[in-house]
């Protein structure tokens, strides 16, 4: 059976159970979420259409470019992580769901066993014709994040903290030399000390993006989960953390015993820090770092920040 709906999108019916997509393309009753959902979908869709010159120039996906598509069979979702945008809550949460019974409280996994690859399956570990059946058919998710939060969250995480040594030696020396000048040999040995002025120099060096692509913390969400190319049917932001992901856990059909974890974290990254990292910064770099996350700003309806000084 096929049944036009609302949002003009065709959904083929399951006898007797109603699946995620159709709950959310053609709600049992139609609420404001569903339409908050619908507007959010049609913003990325137009941006993606108004920007195709530069957008469409990625060839065909290759399963290289769907690793941060987690898959959970079970409940037919695809969930694409994106680091800083509570993506250890969510992978905890999907290890839950594919987990078959075997954890039950997210909270109880550990984070960095969140991160261990083989704890969840991803899109790249199948088929082309499963890859594509799966992107047809599964309710896809994002979360994302106000573009200059993001980087000042990855910059503290990665680059302030004393245990990241492996961020330090592999991108701090890195940093370091290229942007210091009269660098002591202990900083360009350790990388340790890399200022958040000498990190946005790095990041719209046009040597550094020629080199390789951005780490996952800082890459754009665009270049991560492709949102031109895939359909996500719901984008789910971090300043909605919990309304959005609650949601998306009630349309699986598992609300009603999983919740998302909510804990109040008193280091995050808020607005305020985001403004005062950027009052050192010139607004030549501040301009060249807006052109590197625009297309984020842009697809998920983030305006520009008002301490910015653009050129």
């Amino acid at each position: 059976v096929m049944r036009r709906n609302p949002f003009g999108m065709d959904i083929c019916c399951r006898k007797g159970s109603r699946s995620p997509l159709q709950e959310l393309y053609n709600p049992t009753q139609l609420s404001n979420t569903a339409i908050l959902h619908q507007i959010r979908r049609d913003q990325v869709t137009d941006t993606c259409r108004a920007n195709s010159v530069s957008s469409r120039k990625r060839r065909v996906l290759t399963p290289n470019d769907l690793k941060h598509l987690v898959v959970d069979e079970d409940h037919e979702m695809i969930y694409c992580y994106v680091p800083k945008v509570a993506c250890t809550n969510w992978k905890r949460v999907m290890m839950v769901l594919t987990g078959r019974g075997k954890y039950s409280d997210p909270m109880e996994i550990p984070a960095n066993e969140a991160h261990v690859s083989s704890n969840l399956k991803t899109l790249n570990q199948y088929s082309i014709p499963e890859i594509n059946h799966r992107l047809k058919n599964y309710m896809k998710f994002l979360f994302v994040r106000e573009p200059f939060e993001r980087l000042v969250s990855a910059y503290r995480n990665k680059f302030t903290q004393k245990y990241n040594t492996s961020f330090h030696k592999r991108y701090g020396t890195k940093i370091v030399r290229r942007q210091r000048k009269n660098a002591t040999q202990e900083a360009l040995r350790k990388g340790d000390d890399v200022k958040f002025e000498e990190f946005v120099a790095y990041l719209i060096d046009p040597h550094t993006q020629r080199e390789e692509p951005f780490n996952e913390h800082w890459q754009t969400v665009y270049s991560l989960c492709h949102p031109c190319h895939i359909h996500y049917d719901l984008v789910g932001k971090y300043e909605t953390l919990e309304e959005d992901s609650n949601y998306i856990l009630q349309l699986a059909g598992v609300g009603n015993y999983l919740k998302f974890p909510t804990y109040a974290k008193s280091t995050r990254t808020t607005d305020e820090m985001t403004t005062e990292f950027f009052q050192n910064i010139s607004s030549e770099h501040q301009t060249q770092l807006y052109e590197v996350y625009k297309l984020d700003f842009l697809m998920f309806n983030y305006s520009v920040p008002s301490y910015l000084k653009l050129e």
